[in-house]
């Protein structure tokens, strides 16, 4: 056999290995970014929220396989019900998308208004992280929603109100720093939103 015909069949089947690796890792990594993050879904067990995080660095190592075999790293049931069965994970493989805690803050505050201010919310996702949106009651100051424990969420969303990130920085130098500011009469936009819930 011809040497250069050899060095061709060569060069082809290292061409071949490299492309099937890159494939492989490609798909691993797809894998990886899709199944990471935390998770809200409702415990088949109690039937109540429960934050959970996929074994992100396990879907990608089955992803590269060619299997699907998921298992949670994390939930906030844990350690006490560490053995549960994992029924829950066939709601995020039904909508993976949907179950992460971001898109659920991002759904809930589109098209929402600042009870403060009035103006739109801009949700979660389309700003930088470090300037989220917050949630508060007429008589409890506002929390950043992202420093809520993600199990807590759904009932939050249920009691509290919409806060852009601009007046949550301004009641909470308000409320830690009360002799510099001066306070005005509520806004009537304020009064109507925290009268309605």
């Amino acid at each position: 056999m011809n040497s250069t015909l050899v060095f061709f069949f060569v060069d082809a089947l290292a061409a071949l290995v490299v492309i099937a690796a890159a494939y492989a890792t490609a798909r691993g990594l797809r894998a990886y970014l899709k199944f990471r993050g935390k998770r809200l879904v409702t415990c088949p067990e109690n039937r109540q929220p429960a934050a959970v995080a996929l074994d992100a660095r396990r879907a990608a190592r089955q992803a590269v396989l060619g299997e699907a075999n998921f298992r949670l790293a994390e939930c906030s049931r844990w350690p006490e019900r560490r053995d549960c069965a994992q029924q829950c994970l066939g709601q995020i493989e039904s909508d993976p998308e949907g179950s992460l805690v971001g898109n659920i803050a991002a759904q809930w505050y589109a098209d929402k208004r600042c009870a403060y201010c009035g103006k739109p919310i801009v949700a979660p996702g389309e700003t930088r992280p470090e300037h989220a949106p917050a949630l508060a009651t007429a008589t409890q100051p506002p929390v950043e929603w992202d420093d809520v424990p993600p199990e807590k969420l759904p009932e939050m969303f249920r009691t509290h109100q919409p806060v852009c990130w601009s007046c949550q920085v301004a009641e909470t130098f308000r409320r830690r720093f009360p002799e510099l500011v001066t306070d005005r009469p509520p806004s009537k936009v304020r009064e109507r939103t925290f009268e309605q819930h």
